[in-house]
C-alpha cells in the first residue's frame, strides 16, 4: 500500500519560495511508476490541482495559476517528489497534498484531484507578511 507523506510547509512572505516534499513508501513500484500530483485546498474551497507529473514520462502540468512559479520534479532514486514554489502569492496558500495514482491513459497528466486514489496527509502553507 502506497504511502505518501508531505513536508516542507510553513509561513513565508510574499515573493519568497519554499520547496515541498513528498516521501512515497510501502510499495514495490518506485514513485516514476505512477502518476503523480500536487493539490491544494484553501479555507472554504475545493481541493484544486496545482501541478503532476505522468508516469514513467517526466512530463509536467500545471495550473494556470502557477505556471512559471512553480515547478514539479520527482527523484526515483529517494522516492520522493517535490514541489518547488516561487514567487509566492497570498492566494498560494492552502493545505498542500501530494497524491498518486496508477498510470493514467493520457499522455498529459490529469489535474482533477479525483483522478487520483492515494493521498498524503498535506503540509500548511501560509503565505503572508
Amino acid at each position: 500500500q502506497l504511502q505518501l507523506v508531505e513536508s516542507g510547509g510553513g509561513l513565508v512572505q510574499p515573493g519568497g519560495s519554499l520547496r515541498l516534499s513528498c516521501a512515497a513508501s510501502g510499495s514495490g513500484f518506485t514513485l516514476d511508476y505512477y502518476a503523480v500530483g500536487w493539490f491544494r485546498q484553501a479555507p472554504g474551497k475545493e481541493r484544486e490541482g496545482v501541478s503532476c507529473l505522468q508516469a514513467v514520462f517526466d512530463r509536467a502540468n500545471y495550473g494556470d495559476h502557477v505556471k512559471g512559479r512553480f515547478t514539479i520534479s520527482r527523484d526515483a532514486a529517494k522516492n520522493t517528489m517535490y514541489l518547488q514554489m516561487n514567487s509566492l502569492k497570498p492566494d498560494d496558500a492552502g493545505l498542500y497534498y501530494c497524491a498518486a495514482t496508477e498510470p493514467q491513459l493520457s499522455e498529459l497528466c490529469d489535474l482533477r484531484p479525483d483522478e487520483y486514489d492515494r493521498w498524503g496527509q498535506g503540509t500548511q502553507v501560509t503565505v503572508s507578511s
